[in-house]
This record gives C-alpha cells, sequence and structure tokens, in this order.
C-alpha cells in the first residue's frame, strides 16, 4: 500500500526511531512511504493526495493536527503511538505495542469510525477530536500555559511529565471552587456546582485519565463527565493510585448526549489540549452561550483487532 507518513521528531523520547528508520520500517512491511516531519512549513502539502494510508508517528497533537487537515477526506489514519499522553491511540487499543507489530497487523485492521466534536462560541468555532472541558483540569491547564509550561520543561521522560501533572492536580484539587455551571444537554437541564465538567469522544483525556472508560469513537454521541464537589474525595483516591502507578476505576456517572449548551461566565475552557480560544481573540462580555455536540464530519482510524459499532 502507500502510506503517507507524518513524523513528529520531537515526540516522544530520544530513543525513539528517526523520520528515516521508520520509513525503513514501512518499507521492510511492503509498502511504498512518502514521509514529512510534522513541524516543517509545508507538512500539509502532503495531504493533499495522501496514500492509501495516513500513517502519524507522533503524540495526540499530531494526531489531531493531521486528522484536522483530513476531514472531508477518505484515507484512514494509522497511529504509531510516539507521545506523552498518547490517549488516542489508548482509546483504539494500540499501545504498549512494537511499532513493526502495528504496521504488520494493518493489512488485517478495521476502519473505526471517530467522530469530530464541534465547539461554537461568540469568537468563533473550532472541531475537536478528544474532549471539551472545564474546571480544574482546564483550570490548571491555563496555568501551565501562562508559565509557558515552565513546570514541566526540565521533565524528559513522558512518564515523569504525566506524574507531575497528575500530581499538580491532587495538589490543587482541596482548595479548588466549584463552579456554577448553568448547562443543558438535549435539553435536560444538569446545571450544578462542578469540580469538572468533561464532554468526551475517547475514554482517556490530559494526563491519562480515564474518564469515560466505555466511550466509543463512533456512536455519534458525547460521553459527558461531572463531577459535583460532594465526588471530590473519590477524584483524589483516583488522582493518588495515578501518581503512585495503580490507576484504579474512577468509576463517576457518564451521561450521553449529542448537544451540550452552557453558560459561560468567563472561565476558561479547554479543546482537546488547547486553551480556546487562543490568546489572539478579545473576549466578550459574559455571559455568553457555548455549543458543544458531535459535527457532521467524520474521520476513519485503523484500529487493529478493536471493532466499534
Amino acid at each position: 500500500m502507500r502510506v503517507t507518513l507524518i513524523y513528529n521528531p520531537i515526540a516522544g523520547t530520544d530513543e525513539q526511531l528517526s523520520s528515516n528508520e521508520l520509513a525503513g520500517l514501512l518499507r521492510a512491511a511492503g509498502h511504498v512511504v512518502v514521509h514529512q516531519l510534522s513541524h516543517d512549513d509545508s507538512w500539509d502539502e502532503a495531504l493533499k493526495r495522501p496514500g492509501d494510508i495516513v500513517a502519524v508517528a507522533g503524540g495526540d497533537g499530531t494526531v489531531r493536527k493531521v486528522a484536522k487537515q483530513l476531514l472531508g477526506q477518505t484515507a484512514p489514519i494509522a497511529v504509531l503511538p510516539l507521545g506523552t499522553a498518547n490517549n488516542i491511540a489508548t482509546t483504539l487499543g494500540l499501545v504498549n505495542q512494537p511499532l513493526d507489530r502495528l504496521i504488520a497487523d494493518w493489512a488485517k485492521a478495521e476502519r473505526v469510525r471517530f467522530d469530530v466534536g464541534e465547539a461554537r462560541g461568540p469568537w468563533g468555532s473550532t472541531y475537536f477530536i478528544e474532549g471539551f472541558g472545564v474546571g480544574l483540569f482546564s483550570d490548571t491547564m491555563s496555568t501551565l500555559d501562562a508559565r509557558d509550561n515552565i513546570d514541566l520543561a526540565h521533565l524528559d521522560a513522558p512518564e515523569e511529565k504525566i506524574t507531575s501533572v497528575l500530581a499538580l492536580l491532587k495538589e490543587r484539587l482541596p482548595s479548588y471552587q466549584s463552579k456554577k455551571l448553568k448547562l443543558t444537554m438535549d435539553g435536560h437541564d444538569l446545571s450544578g456546582d462542578y469540580i469538572l465538567l468533561e464532554a468526551l469522544n475517547i475514554t482517556h483525556i490530559g494526563p491519562n485519565l480515564q474518564l469515560a472508560p466505555d466511550a466509543n469513537t463512533g456512536d455519534g454521541l458525547l460521553d459527558v463527565v461531572l463531577l459535583p464537589k460532594s465526588e471530590e474525595d473519590r477524584l483524589k483516591r483516583y488522582l493518588s493510585d495515578c501518581v503512585e502507578g495503580k490507576p484504579s476505576g474512577l468509576s463517576l456517572p457518564v451521561r450521553r448526549g449529542r448537544h451540550l449548551q452552557m453558560e459561560w461566565h468567563g472561565f476558561a475552557i479547554h479543546i482537546d489540549d488547547e486553551m480556546w480560544p487562543d490568546k489572539k481573540f478579545t473576549l466578550p462580555p459574559w455571559p455568553s452561550l457555548i455549543d458543544v455536540e458531535i459535527s457532521g464530519a467524520t474521520l476513519e482510524f485503523l484500529a487493529p483487532g478493536k471493532g466499534q459499532s
């Protein structure tokens, strides 16, 4: 098969294969390869006429970057997880497998439908692949973003970065003030005081937080997790277990729906792992309405041995 390989040279660790080495691995498996570095100025030119498969070697950020460029095209995405969290690959069952095994499995892999979410606010709209959220995780991201991630810059290993963010979430949790959210889902009132709200299309988010273990990427629904202040101890235990390397189940109630509408009062919002809107926008006066739903756009990913209907 013809494979278009998009490779992020700064993902993961220094021990990962180079772009040329990975392309060689693909050719050894019988594929014809065109490879492109994800940080080159014209990286997206390779996706205007992609091959039979678009292979993405990198982390969640690289996968999202490629996926948004492929909206409206038919080539499936094959993830080769090299990043820090690899939440998308985890959802698809692709982590902790040798790259050559993943590549060999493409021949019998199933094409898994992957919904694309859309968030709309007074400053515009944007697509998302993983999820939308407000509360503890968003505010922690905003703090790290404001400091240009200096708190994590000295860490090299992906596991160290994840543990550091988990520890920061655990540290902030006891003094974190819940947010009074006015929101509806599919017309049903879900307003209340919450520590976090996450509307997800995948099972994990951020530093490998498994918030929606049964999320189906192609069911046309968002998995919405709402954590009230009364459930704070449950999240604290979960974060402690994750920091200690023995993650347990969080087992929070998950509501599924198509359309989430929320009244925004100036608080931090994350779309996937980026703050929304970005700093170039002048924020409007609040309150304003935010709409979040599954868009009409879809993607397909290759997931060896993992079918979703």
